[in-house]
């Protein structure tokens, strides 16, 4: 999402513009061909056509009532078989943050297969004005004939990835939590928040660690409000893989403790030792090793193994207790039908194990912490975000 700072007032010419550039562009004429069972999808080309444009008239014109239509487009998926992104555009919203009058507000919705969040927000900014290189993979097939060559790899660096962690060379791997509140299925309405803060207000020692400090207090206070023990509250946290880019989506889940009975300083210090930590693992070879050998999997096999999953099972462990994404989006240099950028936010997709997810975006000096939550999760999404804006005060 990116809001501007007034409205698209010749809004033909301003969606004109963005799709001559989109088909300027190679990596945004892509789409998904799933040649069937034998064989992975594959990348195609297709045209960028006047479908992937939409423009939005609101009952509520307003920054709240934005916020609430595009809540509601978390059940328009788009399917990558026959586009992989779109562009959706407010043209005349009220009470934007930070704005001098009525502005436009824009959404790009992409698939995931289509990028994680830096390769995604590149796009993104491409649309909407910004040159330079996008981040695009170094693609290469790996054939599934070499698997137990590459599984033998994979095996020797997992033995060494097991003594170098005995021996104290690279940190263990990050221990389960208990499920709380906020692992919640979604149910219930599902809302958007968003909080906009100065990224001098949260950058100490960075902005991720900043966000994570203020989260930390306020999802284990609004959780302990609920009944919940939050004492060993973590989080997953998308950070980017070492090495060049390989793939759309160059990125793991790290977990990470939030500690929220410590005092700040000493909770932000913990946080970022544990991003360190992560970071040092995440490097170990036997990370790729692994992936390489995933990469080799006869497709039949993989699509077989997929189908045994049952997303609806419950655990009684999680990975993290939210999600936390943190993306630098660049200086603030995009434009919208000759208006420029305010703010930008984003909002972590829900999922059967995580009812509120949190969003850490910066464009400029401006910094939007973001929160999408369902009712089964949060309960009172207003009352969390209350507590979340005095964190961050």
């Amino acid at each position: 999402m990116y809001a501007f700072d007034g409205r698209a007032d010749d809004l033909d010419a301003a969606l004109a513009e963005v799709m001559d550039r989109a088909r300027a562009c190679p990596e945004l004429g892509l789409r998904i061909v799933d040649t069937g069972f034998w064989s992975y999808p594959e990348w195609a080309r297709r045209d960028v056509g006047a479908e992937q444009t939409v423009v939005h008239d609101i009952p509520d014109a307003n920054w709240d009532g934005c916020l609430a239509a595009v809540a509601a487009m978390v059940d328009e998926q788009l399917d990558a078989r026959e586009m992989t992104w779109r562009l959706h555009v407010f043209p005349g919203v009220a009470a934007i943050p930070g704005a001098t009058g009525d502005g436009a507000v824009v959404v790009v919705q992409m698939c995931h297969s289509f990028g994680d969040g830096i390769r995604a927000s590149a796009l993104a900014a491409y649309l909407l004005g910004r040159d330079g290189d996008l981040p695009v993979p170094q693609r290469r097939r790996i054939r599934s004939w070499a698997l137990p060559w590459h599984a033998v790899r994979a095996a020797r660096a997992h033995h060494r990835l097991v003594r170098d962690t005995a021996a104290g060379l690279v940190p263990a791997q990050a221990d389960s939590r208990p499920v709380l509140q906020s692992n919640a299925g979604p149910g219930g309405d599902r809302h958007l928040r968003t909080v906009i803060c100065t990224r001098e207000r949260l950058s100490r020692p960075t902005v991720t660690v900043g966000a994570l400090t203020a989260i930390s207090a306020a999802l284990a206070g609004h959780l302990r409000a609920l009944g919940d023990d939050p004492t060993q509250l973590g989080a997953e946290v998308p950070m980017a893989k070492t090495g060049p880019r390989q793939a759309n989506n160059h990125f793991g889940n790290v977990a990470i403790g939030l500690y929220p009975d410590d005092e700040p300083v000493r909770r932000a210090e913990r946080i970022a030792a544990d991003l360190r930590q992560r970071r040092r693992r995440a490097a170990h070879p036997a990370m790729r090793a692994e992936e390489v050998a995933a990469a080799a999997v006869p497709a039949p096999l993989l699509r077989w193994g997929v189908a045994q999953f049952d997303p609806q099972v419950r655990s009684h462990e999680v990975t993290g207790n939210t999600v936390v994404s943190s993306v630098n989006r660049g200086a603030k240099d995009l434009r919208f039908g000759g208006a420029g950028v305010l703010a930008t936010a984003g909002f972590p997709a829900l999922s059967p194990m995580m009812g509120v997810t949190h969003g850490v975006h910066g464009i400029g000096d401006t910094v939007a912490v973001s929160v999408h939550a369902a009712d089964s999760a949060i309960a009172d999404i207003d009352a969390y975000v209350e507590r979340l804006e005095r964190q961050l005060r």
